[in-house]
């Protein structure tokens, strides 16, 4: 969804929240299955990818299961389930597809039977929402409970902002592809040699320019975005999907912004996104249309395929 930012958006920051707020899901599941530990994820045969996709070494060993506490309540999880929660946390929103993919080695039995447990244990709420074409899709997001449990244990890294509950149904599906957009993304930091990745949302970026416009007023426009690593495109700070940040081979912090456009955004929308610098992401359905825009506005920018 392309989210840009105006003073405007002083009242609307998408702070982090449980449940919806307009319409609801089409429908909420439950999947009742005997637990299973699902085989070790996909792409972790290099130390170094790791930082991609954060996970044990062999989750069925002995003592991989621990006892977390929220509030008064215990909760007994097994090491691939606590990663779920992890990956739910700093995402908001993740696909059941492409859970099993990236965390689960398309184990997706393994997958659900985690899923059904932490749902069970209110941890995990699923909804389905229709997608673009129409069809529905399973979505993953934290609980409040299951925030809390995350928060209490120190369960993400330190610095990390999390979130929780489908604060925006209509942007659910979007917000989902972030997931599988940082995998394509972040397999190439770590190729040249980067680590310590962190998830940048937007809700955060727009958090802390909310912050800066209320001290510094909006005639402190371009300084607010040059500090936030932004510009200031027309009369407006353009905020992308997802940043990531990361320590490079030198040990110098880079970043990287990325953008998923859809068949939703306007031209004029696209057209900011790019003059701002984001690496620009289209389904193989929408590239087409999204190039023939960049040139229609004689910009030159590679539309990557998610």
């Amino acid at each position: 969804m392309s989210r840009d930012f105006t003073p405007a958006d002083l009242e609307d920051a998408r702070e982090p929240v449980s449940g919806t707020r307009g319409q609801s899901p089409a429908r909420e599941t439950i999947h009742q299955e005997q637990d299973r530990n699902p085989d070790r994820p996909i792409h972790l045969d290099r130390d170094s990818q790791s930082q991609r996709d954060p996970f044990p070494k062999d989750p069925r060993s002995p003592g991989s299961s621990r006892v977390l506490y929220e509030r008064d309540r215990a909760h007994k999880l097994r090491s691939s389930q606590v990663h779920t929660l992890s990956n739910l946390a700093k995402f908001r929103v993740i696909a059941t597809d492409d859970l099993a993919k990236h965390s689960y080695r398309d184990d997706r039995e393994g997958m659900q039977q985690d899923v059904s447990n932490l749902i069970r244990q209110g941890l995990v709420r699923c909804g389905t929402f229709e997608g673009p074409d129409a069809n529905p899709r399973a979505l993953l997001t934290l609980t409040k409970t299951g925030h809390r449990l995350m928060r209490a244990n120190r369960l993400v890294p330190k610095g990390q902002s999390t979130y929780h509950g489908f604060v925006k149904p209509k942007e659910a599906n979007h917000d989902a592809d972030l997931y599988q957009l940082y995998q394509k993304e972040a397999g190439k930091i770590l190729d040249k040699g980067g680590r310590n990745l962190r998830v940048v949302l937007d809700y955060e970026l727009k958090r802390k320019l909310n912050r800066d416009f209320a001290r510094f007023g909006t005639e402190s426009r371009p300084e607010i975005a040059a500090r936030h690593g932004l510009q200031v495109v027309g009369n407006k700070i353009p905020v992308p999907d997802l940043r990531i940040e990361y320590e490079n081979r030198e040990g110098d912090m880079g970043r990287v912004d990325l953008e998923l456009t859809t068949e939703n955004y306007h031209p004029r929308q696209i057209a900011e996104k790019a003059r701002a610098g984001f690496s620009l992401y289209a389904s193989p359905s929408d590239a087409d249309r999204v190039r023939r825009i960049l040139d229609q506005h004689e910009i030159t920018a590679e539309i990557l395929t998610l």
